[in-house]
């Protein structure tokens, strides 16, 4: 399977690092020269620079024989843009968008957008709902259902509370893509603290979620 990703953020890179570990042709396009530099030094030739809003771009990079397009850049309005123009010009059949203002996702959905995620929209349903902590919640099947995007707010009893993120040992080939403290997202490190209360977004092959069930849960 083919799979282009835009946006060479922490999603579309762990994305990119998980496809290629299961045998996926991928690409990742990043707009920015010097991010997409530093990106190829980890990922190699998988990584190249351009904007993936561009019809020229979209073309030399292949959308056509592309299986999935993955918008996952930081606006809303080049993740619509990006996946309108690889149905409407290139005839994909499945595009996954980042969504990261939900008042857009009814949009999407309306222009034809075949999945949204929100990380926003998950804490507001986290909180509507009352989920139990330390449970894990699916968020978004990526990949066919290869892939699942997972979420985990912790308890006091949770055994990585108090540890940094650099001394748990995840599952296969799991990441870590987000912290969410206090209404506020935060990008994970080595050194960074895990505390009661935090939401963890994950992610992981859908196989090895028990096994994530068992780092993370009391």
């Amino acid at each position: 399977m083919y799979v282009i990703i835009i946006g060479g953020g922490n999603v579309g890179y762990y994305l990119t690092k998980d496809l290629v570990g299961a045998g996926h042709e991928v690409l990742l396009l990043e707009k920015e020269r010097a991010r997409a530099q530093r990106l190829a030094e980890d990922l190699g030739e998988v990584v190249q620079q351009g904007d993936g809003c561009e019809a020229r771009v979209m073309e030399e990079m292949g959308f056509a024989r592309a299986d999935v397009i993955v918008a996952a850049t930081g606006e809303d309005e080049d993740n619509l843009i990006v996946c309108q123009m690889a149905k409407q010009r290139f005839g994909i059949t499945r595009t996954i968008a980042r969504v990261n203002s939900p008042a857009n996702e009814a949009l999407f959905a309306q222009l034809g957008i075949d999945t949204t995620v929100s990380a926003t929209r998950l804490i507001f349903n986290l909180i509507e709902q009352e989920i139990e902590v330390d449970h894990l919640i699916p968020v978004a099947a990526l990949a066919r259902g290869h892939l699942e995007i997972v979420s985990i707010e912790l308890s006091d009893q949770s055994p990585v509370v108090g540890r940094s993120i650099g001394e748990i040992a995840l599952p296969g080939d799991a990441h870590i893509i987000a912290i969410l403290r206090n209404d506020k997202g935060m990008l994970p490190s080595p050194n960074a603290i895990l505390q009661v209360g935090d939401t963890v977004l994950t992610l992981v092959q859908q196989d090895q979620e028990p096994d994530l069930h068992g780092v993370f849960a009391a």
